[in-house]
């Protein structure tokens, strides 16, 4: 196909030819390019609307059509093309206008009300607690009762203290009465369980909150309570009688405040994503540094050996970058299990395909000249780059590094969705849970040290390049 110039000629043949098929009067004035693009973008644009069944969108592609008439006829009679514009805003409208629809946007939806149960407690970040001192006392109680023989008996005794659960054994939603003495006296006292896996659950009436109740003079307490109804959902073994336990727990200001649970859960959780993502870009630049030398074709291109060696390297570099670092994270949760060993390999592995990219590319940017005149003297290819190349990619290789470094940080708070550790795995958790204060203190963290690590890394890049 030849799209030269053509002659002008009478614009009837083409304009009913295209009025036939789109396109196909400008392939008979030989302009092939044009007349495949038009046809691809009305059958597109057809096809799109058809699909989503949006009858006032074939307004697009007859448009469209209708252009592609007037625009054989013009070609044919003018002998040059006119603009395109027109055909893209009947494809950009159709495309937006259908987008619109597809992607549900009904901002009337939006509800005042359940943004203000979501913001409220989001004002509230768990981060510090007044300081408190902790009197606690558990006792084991058998869940459902055993198929043969009878359950341990519902009772434990500490320091002083005695707790005890009738009757010893129930399967969920059955009563049972609990009682606890030698607490401290007149105190609250929160009532909760304790699966035989280690899951915290609510036992009060609706099962949404911790059961309160308050001890008498002497410190002792009893309450009606009931198992908890979904006690046994991650149970394998439903008939199974396995032993769970009913908290009690009450607490005492000291004044003065403290790191909070979920505080210390957050801070844990920074130092591990800054760690992973740290980690994971070492691991990367060691790898990546090799790799890039031999994706980068002015390198590569001295021999068929070197340039077939090129291509492999480049492709799989492409290859795995343009997987996303979180399904490279799903695949090694699967492998080394959950836990930031997992995230760490996952980024490690993207950041080498990415890293390695953006050397080549700097490798392949250098200046040509002290690479041509030290292999004038006869050098070989690792003298090469060690002469000609090292002492012009240092600077952008670092500036690339710290960079990554920064990326990095960012995703390792999405691969802990997956398992993969760090703050996000925390997070994810929180809002399982439906913890929003613990939701917001990881927000909070997150930006800040994302915020003050982009700062920092910009002021080393800035001194670098």
């Amino acid at each position: 196909m030849n799209d030269s110039q053509p002659a002008r000629r009478a614009p009837i043949i083409p304009a009913l030819l295209s009025a036939l098929i789109p396109g196909l009067g400008q392939g008979f004035l030989r302009r092939g390019y044009r007349a495949i693009a038009i046809f691809l973008s009305v059958l597109v644009v057809t096809g799109v609307v058809a699909w989503f069944g949006k009858p006032l969108w074939y307004i697009a592609p007859a448009g469209m059509w209708l252009w592609n008439v007037w625009d054989a006829a013009w070609l044919a009679s003018q002998g040059r093309s006119p603009s395109i514009i027109i055909p893209m805003l009947f494809g950009l409208a159709a495309a937006y206008g259908i987008g619109w629809q597809v992607v549900q946007i009904d901002f009337a939806s939006a509800s005042l009300e359940r943004a203000l149960i979501v913001a409220e407690p989001m004002l509230q970040p768990d981060f510090f607690e007044p300081r408190r001192e902790l009197n606690s006392m558990k006792v084991p109680v058998s869940v459902p009762c055993p198929l043969s023989g009878t359950a341990p008996k519902a009772y434990n005794e500490l320091d002083g203290k005695t707790a005890s659960v009738i009757p010893d054994c129930a399967s969920p939603s059955e009563n049972l009465t609990v009682t606890v003495t030698g607490m401290w006296p007149n105190t609250d006292t929160q009532i909760w369980w304790e699966t035989a896996i280690g899951d915290h659950m609510m036992i009060s009436p609706d099962e949404k909150s911790v059961l309160v109740a308050r001890t008498d003079a002497a410190g002792s307490l009893t309450v009606t309570t009931h198992v908890p109804t979904f006690v046994l959902i991650a149970q394998p073994d439903p008939t199974l009688s396995l032993v769970h336990k009913v908290h009690f727990d009450q607490y005492r200001r000291l004044g003065g405040y403290q790191l909070s649970v979920n505080g210390g859960y957050v801070v844990e959780g920074m130092y591990q994503t800054v760690t992973m993502a740290l980690i994971s870009t070492t691991l990367a630049v060691l790898l990546a540094i090799p790799l890039s030398f031999l994706a980068a074709r002015n390198l590569m291109s001295g021999n068929p050996v070197t340039f077939a060696i090129y291509l492999i390297v480049r492709t799989i570099l492409n290859i795995v970058r343009s997987i996303e670092a979180l399904i490279i994270a799903i695949i090694f949760v699967v492998i080394v299990g959950l836990g930031p060993f997992a995230g760490v390999l996952a980024m490690a592995v993207h950041s080498v395909a990415a890293l390695g990219k953006l050397y080549s590319e700097v490798i392949e940017g250098i200046d040509p000249g002290p690479i041509e005149a030290i292999r004038a003297t006869g050098a070989n290819w690792l003298q090469v780059v060690r002469y000609g190349v090292i002492p012009q990619i240092v600077p952008p290789f670092t500036a690339f590094t710290i960079y990554r470094w920064d990326i990095n940080i960012r995703a390792s708070t999405i691969i802990g969705f997956v398992g993969g550790g760090g703050i996000g795995f925390y997070l994810v958790e929180w809002i399982r849970i439906n913890d929003l204060h613990g939701v917001s203190a990881a927000f909070i963290a997150i930006a800040i040290v994302v915020m003050l690590l982009d700062f920092i890394s910009a002021k080393v890049r800035e001194r670098l390049v």
